[in-house]
C-alpha cells in the first residue's frame, strides 16, 4: 500500500542521501496476486498528489483508504478478484464517485482524471467536497473554491483579499488589514503558485487580484510542514485559475453602479472578466483574467465638494502551463497591478486638505518546471521575481495638525519607494519505501534576494488642545533617502512516516539564515494523524517557526529622526527640541520565533456534513520592538549638538512576546451541483508586550505598550451560504458574521496614549448580507442576476472614532458600511 503526498523529516545528512538512493527504488510492493496500480489526474494531465482513494467490494467492505503520491501513483492490493467501487475526493475537484472496475488477476492499471472546481453553467449532479477526512494531512486547513469565492456575497468581492474573512480562523480589522490566527499580517506566508507574494518592504499582502482568476484559496494556519517558513501564522496560499481545452469566459459587473449619495453618482464600478482556453489542445492551456475597479467615496458628514475621493485600480492574472512531455509539465504567469487614488484617508475626521494622493504599481512573474521520475519522485524547480513601487504626495506643504474636532493641515510624508524580491526553489518529492511501515521524503531550498530603497520628506506636525492653542511641535531632520538589502536561505527536509494505514506521523526539520543578522536558526516541526474510524481522525502537532526579515524594521535607524517642542497654556516653550532617535545592533539580535501548536478533531457525517474542532495555541519570542533606552548613546546618523535632550532613543531588541489561544468549532456541508454553507464560532484571545508598533511615522508617544492587539475578537460567529430554491433557477446567498468589537486607545492633546493600550472597544459587530439570484438562458447564454442588501439590517459598525481627551466629541464613533442595496450581472457563458 502506498500514502500520498505528506512531507516529514529525519536528521538533515543522511536524509538528504536517503531522498536521492531512493530515486531508485527497489521493489516496494511484494506480489499480491490482485492489486490495482492507478494513476490520478486533473483535466490538463497534470498529476494530482494528495488524492484520497477508497475501494469499496461491497457497502460494508472497504479496502483500506490511501492517498496519492505527489506524482499522482497509488497502487492498491486486494483480496480476490472481482468487482469494485473506487471513489476519489481531493479538495478543490470534484468528486469521483462510485466509478465500478472488475478487477482481474496479477496487475490491472487504470488513469483516473478529476475535474476542478468550476462554476457549473447547468444542472450536473456532482459534488465536490470542501476538506476530506483523510490521512494526507496532520494540520487543519480552511479552503475556499473558486465557486466560494463567487457565490458568498462579500462587499467588494472584486477584491480577493476582502474574502480572506470568510475563513474562520482570519479576521479583517477596522483598517482592512487581516490576520490569520492572531497574527500581524507580515506573520502570514502568502503564496501564489507557491512562490512568496509578501510585499518585500513590509511583508503584508499588498496585491491586489480580482476573485475571477483564482481557483481556490488554502489557509494552514498554526503549524505548517517544514516547506514553508517566515509564516509564524500559518500559510495562505494562493492557486490561480487554469485553462483547458475548452474556450470559457465569464464577465461581472461591466454596467456601473448608481448610487444616491448627496445626489445620484456612479458610486463604484468593479468591471472584471476571465478567459481561458488552449493554447494547443491536449498541450498547453491559458486562463487570463483582468479586474477594474472605480471607487467614489462620499462622506455625508462633509460639505460638498469637499466630501469625495475616487480611485481607480487595474490589475491582471495570467496563468499558462505547457506540457512539454507527459512527464515534465512547465508553468508561468504575471501579476500586474497599478493604483490610482486621490485623496486617500478621507473621513469625517480627516477633510480634505489631510488626505494623500497614492500611485502604486507591482509586477510580478513566475516560472516553475515539475519533471516526474518513473520511480514515482518528482523534482520541482522554480524562479519568481517581485518589483513593486509607491508614491505618496500630500495636498500642500503646511503642517499636519492634530485637534480634538479632527486633522487639519496637509499630511507630513512625501514619500518614493521601491522594493524587490528574487526567489528561486527546488523541491524533490522522494518515492516511498518501506521500513517499520513506509516513508516518505521531501527535502528543499529556497533562496531570496530582497532591496528596499526609499527617499522620504516628512515636514511638520503639531498638536492643539480644544481651545485649538499649540502644545506640541515635531519637526523631522536627517536624510530620508536610504537602500537596504538582505538575503536570506533556507533547507528543509521531513518525513511522513505511516506505521499502519490509520497513523501517520510527519518530521521536519528547516534551517534559515539571512545577511542582516548572519545566524543560522532551526526550526523542527512534528505532527500525528491518527484515523480513529473511516471518517473520524484527531491530529495535531507542535513546532518552532521563524519570522520573516521586515527590512522597514531595519531600516528605521537609517532613516530621518524627530524632535519634539512642548508649550504651555500662554505659548511658552517649556521642553526642547526632544529628539527620538532610532538604532540597533545586528550582533546583538536574534531571529524571531514562534513555539506553536496544534490539536484537532474531524469527522465527516453522512451527506458530506463535515465538523471540525480545533485548538490552536502560539507563543512568539523573541520578537523585534523598539526599546527607549535613554541611557544609550545616540546613534551615529544624529547631527544634534552635543548636550541635545531626548525624548527616546529607541533600541533595537528581541523582547517583543506575544500569545495567541483558540478554540474553533465548524459544520460545512457542500449539497447538491454547486451549493454549500458554512458555520463557525471561534473564542480567542491575542495580546502582546508591544501591541503598537514605535516608527518615525507615527509621532505619539507611548508608555505602557502591554495589552490586547487591535484585531483581538474574543467571540466571533461567522456563517454564510448559497442555497437552492425550489425553483432550480433560483438561489439565495448570505453571509452573516458577528463579533466582539475591535479595541482602541485613548490619546491627550500632546499626542501621549493614555492609560493602558487597546483598553476601550467598538460596539459588537453584526453584518448579515443577503441576496437572490436567478440564472437566465439569453441569447445562447447563460447569465446570473443577482440583487440584495449589504447589512439588510442596517446595523451600527462603527470602525472611526475620536479618541482624543478633552474632545467635545470625544468617544464619538463614525463609518462602517450601512444598509446597501446591490446588484450584480454575471455572463457565465454558453451551456
Amino acid at each position: 500500500m502506498r500514502s500520498g503526498k505528506r512531507h516529514g523529516t529525519l536528521r538533515l545528512t543522511p536524509l538528504l542521501g536517503a531522498c536521492i538512493l531512493a530515486l531508485f527504488p527497489a521493489e516496494r510492493l511484494s506480489c499480491a496476486e490482485t492489486r490495482l496500480s492507478g494513476r490520478v489526474l486533473n483535466e490538463n494531465g497534470t498529476p494530482v498528489g494528495g488524492a484520497k482513494i477508497t475501494l469499496r467490494h461491497d457497502a460494508s467492505h472497504i479496502v483500506s483508504p490511501l492517498v496519492s503520491s505527489p506524482g499522482g501513483d497509488f497502487t492498491i492490493a486486494v483480496p480476490t478478484p472481482g468487482d469494485y467501487y473506487l471513489e476519489i475526493e481531493r479538495e478543490g475537484y470534484f468528486l469521483l464517485t462510485r466509478r465500478k472496475l472488475t478487477l482481474a488477476e496479477g496487475v490491472n492499471e487504470a488513469q483516473f482524471t478529476l475535474n476542478s472546481v468550476r462554476e457549473l453553467i447547468t444542472a450536473i449532479d456532482v459534488n465536490a467536497n470542501p476538506g476530506a477526512v483523510d490521512m494526507d494531512r496532520t494540520t487543519p486547513r480552511i479552503t475556499l473554491n473558486s465557486n466560494d469565492l463567487l457565490n458568498v456575497p462579500i462587499a467588494a468581492t472584486n477584491t480577493l483579499r476582502n474574502a480572506f474573512r470568510v475563513m474562520p480562523g482570519m479576521v479583517q480589522d477596522s483598517r482592512g488589514d487581516v490576520h490569520l490566527h492572531g497574527g500581524t499580517e507580515s506573520q502570514t506566508l502568502y503564496t501564489l503558485e507557491g512562490f512568496q507574494i509578501n510585499d518585500p518592504i513590509t511583508g503584508r499582502f499588498e496585491s491586489r487580484i480580482g476573485v475571477e482568476g483564482v481557483q481556490s484559496l488554502e489557509a494552514n494556519g498554526g503549524r505548517p510542514s517544514a516547506e514553508y517558513g517566515k509564516g509564524t501564522a500559518g500559510v495562505l496560499a494562493i492557486r490561480s485559475r487554469s485553462g483547458d481545452d475548452k474556450l470559457r469566459y465569464t464577465a461581472t459587473n461591466f454596467f456601473p453602479g448608481i448610487e444616491r449619495q448627496k445626489g445620484w453618482l456612479i458610486g463604484g464600478w468593479t468591471p472584471r472578466a476571465n478567459l481561458s482556453g488552449p493554447w494547443k489542445r491536449g498541450r498547453a492551456w491559458f486562463s487570463d483574467s483582468i479586474d477594474l475597479q472605480y471607487n467614489n467615496t462620499v462622506i455625508p458628514e462633509l460639505q460638498r465638494s469637499e466630501d469625495r475621493a475616487s480611485a481607480w485600480r487595474i490589475n491582471n492574472l495570467m496563468h499558462n502551463q505547457v506540457n512539454l512531455t507527459p512527464s515534465n509539465i512547465l508553468t508561468f504567469g504575471s501579476l500586474v497591478n497599478f493604483y490610482f487614488a486621490h485623496r486617500t484617508g478621507l473621513s469625517v475626521l480627516d477633510p480634505r486638505e489631510t488626505t494623500v494622493d497614492r500611485r502604486q504599481r507591482q509586477f510580478f512573474t513566475y516560472l516553475k518546471d515539475q519533471i516526474y521520475f518513473s520511480s514515482g519522485a518528482l523534482l520541482e524547480l522554480g524562479y519568481a521575481n517581485n518589483r513593486t513601487w509607491g508614491r505618496e504626495s500630500p495636498q500642500g506643504q503646511d503642517s499636519y495638525v492634530f485637534t480634538p474636532f479632527g486633522r487639519r493641515g496637509n499630511s507630513f510624508i512625501d514619500a518614493d519607494r521601491r522594493a524587490g524580491r528574487d526567489q528561486w526553489l527546488a523541491n524533490l518529492f522522494a518515492p516511498a519505501f518501506p521500513f517499520l511501515g513506509e516513508h516518505r521524503f521531501k527535502t528543499g531550498v529556497d533562496f531570496d534576494r530582497l532591496n528596499y530603497r526609499q527617499d522620504v520628506r516628512r515636514g511638520g506636525v503639531e498638536f492643539q488642545d480644544s481651545n485649538l492653542v499649540l502644545r506640541r511641535r515635531t519637526q523631522f531632520f536627517g536624510s530620508g533617502k536610504l537602500d537596504a538589502r538582505n538575503f536570506e536561505a533556507a533547507a528543509y527536509v521531513q518525513d511522513s512516516w505511516r506505521p499502519r494505514s490509520n497513523l501517520l506521523f510527519e518530521l521536519g526539520l528547516r534551517g534559515e539564515w539571512d545577511s542582516l543578522l548572519d545566524k543560522w536558526n532551526a526550526s523542527p516541526r512534528i505532527g500525528f494523524a491518527w484515523m480513529l474510524r473511516e471518517r473520524t481522525k484527531i491530529s495535531g502537532g507542535a513546532a518552532r517557526i521563524v519570522d520573516s526579515t521586515n527590512l522597514r524594521v531595519y531600516t528605521r535607524a537609517l532613516d530621518q529622526y524627530s524632535a519634539s517642542t512642548y508649550f504651555e497654556d500662554d505659548g511658552r516653550s517649556v521642553r526642547g527640541p526632544a529628539f527620538s532617535v532610532y538604532q540597533f545592533d545586528a550582533e546583538r539580535l536574534r531571529s524571531p520565533r514562534s513555539n506553536t501548536w496544534n490539536l484537532t478533531l474531524e469527522h465527516q457525517f453522512p451527506r458530506f456534513l463535515q465538523a471540525r474542532v480545533n485548538a490552536t495555541g502560539r507563543d512568539g519570542n523573541r520578537g523585534f520592538t523598539y526599546i527607549n533606552s535613554l541611557d544609550a548613546s545616540p546613534p551615529a546618523n544624529f547631527n544634534g549638538a552635543p548636550g541635545a535632550v531626548f525624548d527616546a532613543i529607541y533600541s533595537l531588541r528581541n523582547q517583543r512576546e506575544d500569545h495567541y489561544r483558540a478554540v474553533e468549532f465548524t459544520l460545512r456541508q457542500p449539497i447538491r451541483q454547486r451549493y454549500e454553507w458554512m458555520v463557525s464560532y471561534t473564542r480567542s484571545r491575542a495580546r502582546s508586550n508591544a501591541v503598537l508598533d514605535r516608527q518615525v511615522d507615527d509621532p505619539l508617544v507611548v508608555e505602557h505598550n502591554a495589552g490586547v492587539l487591535p484585531w483581538d475578537t474574543p467571540n466571533r460567529w461567522i456563517s454564510w451560504g448559497y442555497l437552492p430554491l425550489p425553483s432550480q433557477y433560483w438561489a439565495v446567498a448570505y453571509l452573516a458574521e458577528y463579533r466582539t468589537g475591535f479595541p482602541y486607545s485613548l490619546q491627550d492633546a500632546r499626542g501621549h496614549m493614555v492609560g493602558d493600550v487597546d483598553a476601550q472597544r467598538f460596539p459588537a459587530f453584526f453584518e448579515l448580507n443577503l441576496f437572490l439570484e436567478r440564472r437566465i438562458l439569453f441569447r445562447k447564454n447563460w447569465w446570473a442576476v443577482r440583487f440584495g442588501f449589504n447589512n439588510i439590517t442596517n446595523h451600527k459598525n462603527p470602525n472611526v472614532v475620536n479618541n482624543l481627551l478633552g474632545s467635545p466629541e470625544f468617544l464619538r464613533v463614525y463609518g462602517g458600511q450601512s444598509r446597501a442595496f446591490n446588484m450584480r450581472i454575471r455572463l457565465l457563458g454558453k451551456p
